[in-house]
């Protein structure tokens, strides 16, 4: 049923939780993991007063969506067959926009659970890839997951 799952990664904390469940659902279904960072391409700090150049900004940002999916990668089980991805992009568009090419049948993804302010104000990704996806999509509350785990020690 699922082949092939994409497990997108921003990497904050709490990476180890989601890529949990993305290896379970891939174990269960013999699936490929495709585990995608998107390096954010806007640029907030670009203007001639900011002091930092896009170039920066891109080399930054590709070098995080790397860090990012190395953190992912070392989490899984190494029985997991996984491919790597790093993409230029509005974060939510890019996952879309893979979800929509047809090349995944489910994603699983870290939601941070922003409420109030926060949340009108930067939004949040998992919520407009549920709203949008034309594929399944567990998303998993990664604050909560590691309390769980750490209230279980």
């Amino acid at each position: 049923m699922y082949d092939d799952v994409l497990l997108p990664t921003d990497g904050s904390e709490g990476t180890t939780a989601v890529a949990a469940h993305a290896a379970n659902l891939a174990q269960a279904n013999d699936a490929l993991i495709h585990v995608l960072s998107v390096a954010d391409a806007r640029n907030r700090f670009e203007s001639p007063s900011s002091g930092l150049a896009g170039d920066a900004w891109e080399d930054a940002e590709r070098e995080r969506a790397t860090a990012a999916i190395d953190s992912v990668v070392a989490a899984l089980p190494e029985d997991v067959p996984i491919e790597r991805e790093v993409v230029a992009g509005v974060p939510h568009e890019a996952i879309l926009d893979r979800a929509r090419e047809g090349a995944v049948d489910a994603i699983v993804m870290g939601t941070h659970g922003r409420t109030g302010l926060d949340h009108y104000l930067i939004g949040s990704v998992a919520e407009r890839v549920v709203r949008q996806s034309p594929v399944p999509v567990m998303t998993v509350r990664v604050g909560e997951a590691e309390e769980k785990e750490e209230a279980a020690e």
